[in-house]
Order: structure tokens, then C-alpha cells, then sequence
């Protein structure tokens, strides 16, 4: 099995069980590479905060849930470590955010992975900085990755 194939079985599995993204956040998973995955979150009622603009909590559970796919893309169990991120523009009412997260690097049990935010405009909303750290075990059973 190639690498890009166990990355996107390691989505697969990861987001069968992610009620919190697809069900609660409304997200979509784009796709799950090794070291790379893209979701998508339409901004809705449910998401606006008083201001009437999306909420930096949905943002940022947006970037948090592309940084877990794309930090489990290999296969290794792992968490985040720390994260911060910086708001740029309102995500607005009827927005397609779209997070790409992109792995930096990969050292041992440590990696370092950027998340952008992006609306269907092409302009940045947010950008995401997490630290991973592996842990035991695997996404998937090794026998069948």
C-alpha cells in the first residue's frame, strides 16, 4: 500500500467516528494525504456569534480538525501538543471556508503543521500553527495498512 493510499484510509477511518466535525461543525473532508488534509465548512446560522460573523471558536475547531488529519495522515496516533492562531477577516454568512494544513516537519515524535483558512474568495480568514506529538499505537491495524 503506497503512503498516499494509507493516508487517505487513515482519513477514512478518522472520520467515521468524528461527530464532532461532521455532524456537530457541519465540515466536509476534502482529502487526507501524508502530511496534508483539506476540510470544508459552509458558515450558517448555527456558526454566527452576536456580531453576526462566524465565530473564531468554529475557526479554530476548523483548523484544529485539519491539523488532526493531517498530523494522523501516517498512521502514527497523535495528538496536539500546542496550536496558536491569528484571525484576519470575518468569516461571513454564506462563507465555503476551506483549511488546507500542511505538514513543516516531522522530527521523531514531534511535527510542526501550518493551517490555512481560506473563504470561497480566495482570501485568508485565518492561518493555524499546531505542534503534534505522536503516541502509541495506530489509526488503522498495521495488517491492513
Amino acid at each position: 500500500m503506497t503512503a498516499t493510499d494509507l493516508a487517505r484510509r487513515v482519513g477514512e477511518a478518522m472520520w467515521a467516528h468524528d461527530t464532532a466535525s461532521k455532524d456537530t461543525m457541519g465540515m466536509e473532508l476534502v482529502a487526507c494525504e501524508p502530511g496534508r488534509a483539506v476540510l470544508r465548512m459552509a458558515v450558517t446560522e448555527r456558526h454566527l456569534n452576536g456580531h453576526r460573523i462566524c465565530h473564531g471558536g468554529f475557526i479554530f475547531t476548523l483548523a484544529d480538525s485539519t491539523f488532526a488529519f493531517a498530523c494522523n495522515s501516517h498512521n502514527k496516533v497523535t495528538v496536539a501538543a500546542g496550536c496558536s492562531i491569528e484571525f484576519l477577516r470575518p468569516g461571513q454568512l454564506g462563507d465555503v471556508l476551506t483549511c488546507e494544513g500542511v505538514e513543516q516537519t516531522l522530527s521523531g515524535r514531534h511535527g510542526i503543521y501550518d493551517m490555512k483558512v481560506s473563504n470561497q474568495r480566495g482570501e485568508v480568514v485565518a492561518m493555524f500553527r499546531g505542534k503534534s506529538a505522536s503516541i502509541a499505537g495506530t489509526v488503522v491495524p498495521e495488517e491492513t495498512a
